[in-house]
């Protein structure tokens, strides 16, 4: 038996993590047994006590808030150090389609790929705001020119990781996690695979992302790049990429 650990950070969002947690499919799979695992980034409404009720089998909670970044990659360690075989990273607000995880883990259950792009942009998205737009295609085709690999979501809030990506992946600033959690995976041989997904846009709390964004993200991305730590990947010898299914 397999064990699918679903991490959701969430800062300040409780009116839609309950809704989240509700639709995470917990017996889709004979071979897997599902968890939740909620990452309190320092919230100061009522989101550990929406988790709780909302049956989070497991919290981790920061006592301050300590950004998008820290709360993901804490949340993954987590998972990793909590024996998950593969793990889930869903945002908390909604957008992104919970009852889509069983569609989103099969590259990595059927061992056709270690890290998984949920895509809003294989299919056609309505409602959301040009700039976002904009900074999301951007952002996008940037990560696919450095890693010389097609890939049409780079910004996804909704991903899926073997336990080997699990245990290597690194992130190294806590504002964001997107771009330089992508590059550093892909920069160590491990195989990308992308699967469509339906998207909404929030409906409730507010979005971090904002034209002050960019002011954090390129200094991450040059980081990440011109690191010279990166090594290839020992938790499978395939390094090739795999295109999506």
């Amino acid at each position: 038996m397999k064990k699918l650990i679903v991490v959701i950070p969430a800062f300040n969002e409780e009116a839609s993590l309950g809704t989240v947690i509700g639709k995470v499919p917990r017996s889709f799979n004979p071979q897997l047994t599902v968890e939740v695992l909620v990452v309190d980034d320092g919230s100061t409404d009522r989101t550990v006590e929406v988790a709780e009720r909302a049956g989070a089998d497991h919290i981790l909670s920061f006592s301050r808030n300590r950004g998008l970044g820290a709360a993901v990659r804490e949340g993954l360690k987590e998972a990793y150090r909590l024996a998950a075989d593969l793990a889930v990273m869903i945002d908390a607000d909604d957008e992104y389609p919970a009852e889509h995880i069983p569609r989103v883990v099969v590259p990595i259950l059927t061992d056709a790929a270690d890290y998984v792009l949920a895509s809003r942009f294989r299919r056609r998205v309505r409602g959301m705001k040009l700039y976002r737009r904009l900074g999301n295609y951007f952002f996008t085709a940037l990560q696919s020119v450095l890693l010389r690999t097609w890939i049409t979501d780079g910004q996804t809030g909704f991903r899926a990781f073997s336990r080997s990506v699990l245990r290597d992946m690194d992130i190294l600033h806590d504002y964001n996690y997107a771009q330089v959690m992508t590059m550093n995976i892909v920069r160590q041989g491990y195989r990308l695979a992308e699967i469509d997904i339906p998207y909404k846009v929030r409906e409730t709390g507010q979005s971090f992302i904002t034209f002050r964004y960019l002011l954090h993200v390129f200094p991450a991305i040059w980081r990440e790049w011109r690191r010279k730590d990166i090594k290839k990947s020992t938790g499978n010898p395939e390094t090739k990429l795999r295109p999506s299914d």
